[in-house]
């Protein structure tokens, strides 16, 4: 890549304007108004007897138009580390998150009242009032809208995974080969671009369902107003005595599960019957990275660094662009 006198300076512009961005603590942006989604797992069977989910399948065919395509020649490893992270040769793969496959069910069996139960949990980003993946984010490319989906910018992505490492659930996934970082290999800011679910926000632009519940033969999903969800949560688990997963989990989210069974025992039941526990995408209630203090001081220090160096590429870029 050429970098000349002009695209130079233009690039420490951006980046000095960028380092003095204050890194203010964010506060959630959803509100009683925002989307918000209900899975009722006393309905969902996980499509028994089909061979994906319906839920996956529908995700999968909406989704393929965001994929990633990779270019052959630009996955090498993360250097200086020895490794990179491609999934483009795997993409049939169905039973876990990947950068091609945004949604799936886990199946779990357990004791209710003496008696074995299968319970299926589709599972997806949570989508959290308050996430940690956006104000963590060195680059500024996950954020959350007032409408309530938390998504990923891909054309801005750095792929530096620090929104992975900072979820609970560790949803987003990286795919090597392709964005912004592919221009400026091999310095060390990050490694493709993270992908995971964006719940269709194009959908919903159009006053439409997100795929994975306009597929749901048998009404386990629902999407309405904050307000309504809370509603409709809240009285499902009091006809069927159930429990309720996602308003205070990891500072409250826009995705609430309902389950005739425990949280707790769902989550150890998971744990035990997986064949490595630590791959496991939990049901705990786990601590928001932005409660604590001393994340929060380290993320202030990292921040604007990181953000300098990714305005400066994004500006580098544009400028041989526009010279082509």
């Amino acid at each position: 890549m050429k970098l000349n006198r002009r695209t130079f300076l233009a690039g420490m512009a951006a980046a000095t304007g960028a380092m003095m961005v204050p890194c203010s603590r964010a506060r959630a942006a959803a509100s009683k108004d925002s989307y918000a989604t209900l899975i009722d797992l006393t309905r969902c069977d996980g499509c028994s007897g089909e061979e994906v989910p319906l839920c996956v399948g529908a995700c999968r065919t909406a989704c393929t138009p965001k994929f990633p395509e990779p270019d052959p020649a630009k996955l090498k490893d993360y250097w200086p580390q020895p490794f990179h992270e491609d999934w483009s040769g795997r993409r049939d793969i169905t039973d876990r998150l990947t950068p091609y496959n945004w949604s799936y069910v886990q199946r779990v069996s357990v004791d209710v009242d003496g008696r074995r139960k299968e319970v299926a949990i589709p599972r997806r980003c949570m989508h959290c009032d308050n996430p940690p993946c956006v104000k963590l984010c060195p680059f500024g490319t996950n954020k959350k809208t007032p409408e309530g989906p938390v998504h990923i910018d891909p054309d801005l992505c750095f792929g530096g995974a620090k929104c992975r490492t900072v979820c609970p659930w560790h949803v987003p996934q990286r795919q090597a080969g392709v964005g912004i970082y592919t221009h400026l290999d091999p310095l060390p800011v990050g490694g493709g671009v993270m992908y995971k679910c964006d719940l269709c926000r194009d959908r919903l632009a159009l006053g439409e369902q997100p795929a994975c519940l306009a597929a749901c033969p048998r009404q386990a999903m629902h999407l309405g107003t904050r307000r309504e969800i809370e509603a409709l949560a809240d009285d499902l688990v009091a006809r069927c005595q159930g429990h309720l997963y996602g308003r205070t989990e990891n500072g409250g989210t826009s995705t609430f599960y309902v389950s005739p069974v425990p949280f707790e025992e769902l989550d150890r039941a998971l744990l035990e019957q997986a064949e490595d526990p630590k791959k496991v995408m939990r049901l705990h209630q786990p601590e928001n990275l932005l409660e604590r203090h001393t994340v929060l001081a380290k993320a202030a220090l990292v921040a604007p660094v990181a953000g300098a160096v990714g305005a400066f590429a994004a500006t580098v870029i544009k400028n041989r662009d526009d010279e082509k």
